[in-house]
């Protein structure tokens, strides 16, 4: 049976265990929990019923594999305290920590492996890139790969790319929301009930994502929906006219940078 020590149970550390859980990786009683705030520990001990819950690592008495999914300025604390505990391999899902970092905190007894999930894994549908440590392994990688691959898809990527990675993946669920608020405050615009407005945006999202998750390019895709002079054409000539393809790169441009200066 796998076991596994997560530090930090916000609902990233949360979507991980579930995702583990349920996909069978692991048994509710392999995976140990860190979590300082008691209502939150209580929350946990509820939708992840079986998984141990303790306040601090000095609770844990061995510690072999460990995700970091603790704030930014907790992570060198508490992979000092990792260490101390015997970890031999860390998961960091911690934004902004490069791996220099996360390794000085460890010492030289511990591999790690640093990665950028994104929110959509607490419905099993993330998307997540990893980077690996000096002393990572390629079964290091793949033990990864397999944690995040429980909810959603896992890329492997150079640490030099996971802040380009944060622009696009990591905060891309939100330029998506701004996009689904538009366009249901445009149906009201031209008249639709707002409930009806979100219904129709949001299934139109949701099955927009499944036709690209066939492989057809999306350039494919949106010309066989724009017919020679139709309604669609003249929607997105519009768009065009606006500059939504800037304005996209200009927030995977602005969120990368973003990154890069908090690390």
């Amino acid at each position: 049976m796998n076991e596994l020590v997560v530090v930090g149970g916000g609902k990233m550390g949360e979507a991980l265990v579930a995702g583990l859980i349920r996909s069978g990786w692991c048994e509710p009683g392999g995976v140990t929990v860190v979590e300082p705030m008691a209502a939150r520990r209580d929350e946990l001990a509820t939708a992840v019923a079986g998984v141990r819950v303790v306040a601090t690592l000095e609770e844990v008495s061995a510690v072999r594999d460990a995700i970091v999914a603790v704030k930014p300025p907790l992570v060198a604390s508490v992979c000092s305290m990792l260490a101390e505990a015997g970890v031999t391999r860390v998961l960091s899902i911690a934004a902004g920590v490069r791996i220099e970092v996360l390794e000085g905190a460890l010492g030289a007894g511990a591999s790690v492996i640093r990665a950028m999930p994104n929110t959509p894994a607490m419905v099993g549908a993330g998307a997540a890139a990893i980077a690996a440590g000096s002393a990572a392994s390629a079964d290091d990688v793949a033990w990864a790969a397999e944690v995040l691959g429980a909810v959603g898809t896992v890329v492997e990527v150079a640490e030099s790319q996971l802040d380009a990675v944060t622009g696009l993946s990591g905060s891309g669920p939100a330029y998506v929301f701004l996009i689904a608020e538009a366009l249901i405050d445009a149906g009201v615009l031209v008249g639709l009930p707002r409930d009806t407005a979100s219904e129709l945006a949001i299934q139109t999202l949701r099955g927009a994502a499944e036709l690209l998750a066939t492989g057809t390019s999306p350039a494919d895709l949106r010309a066989a929906v724009t017919s020679p002079g139709g309604t669609t054409a003249a929607g997105v000539l519009a768009l065009e006219r606006a500059g939504v393809r800037a304005a996209i790169a200009e927030a995977v441009l602005a969120a990368r940078d973003r990154s890069l200066e908090l690390g």
